[in-house]
């Protein structure tokens, strides 16, 4: 369990996603990267649909180097280790073109909404 802030109101507590380029994606040809892709953005989706993530998106613009996050996501499961694992099953993390990780996110209780998963889709 994270380390708790000592703060006088309540907190919601979600897994934190943070997609990176993988070691291995600059060697993929383009093709295989393109298909890896569309897999990545379907397993996603699954993960979504399964109530697993909240949300999920690419992220762009100036960042630190060497490796700025491309990808970042939000879950609600209360186990870093569960997300953690269903993210490594992704194929496109398998293969090297991606690596994740999973941090603890905390933020004040009922500051975030998620209309597509109340909605179902």
């Amino acid at each position: 369990m994270p380390q708790v802030p000592q703060v006088d109101f309540a907190l919601d507590t979600y897994e934190c996603i943070v997609i990176y380029p993988g070691a291995a994606g600059r060697a993929l040809p383009p093709e295989t990267v393109q298909r890896l892709q569309a897999e990545h953005a379907e397993h996603m989706r699954a993960l979504q649909r399964r109530g697993i993530i909240l949300v999920s998106g690419s992220v762009d613009g100036p960042a630190r180097t060497p490796e700025p996050p491309i990808g970042f996501g939000l879950a609600r499961t209360g186990s870093v280790q569960d997300v953690r694992s269903v993210l490594e099953a992704d194929p496109a993390v398998q293969a090297g073109l991606y690596r994740v990780d999973v941090l603890t996110f905390l933020c004040p209780a009922g500051s975030l909404e998620f209309p597509l998963v109340k909605a179902g889709n």
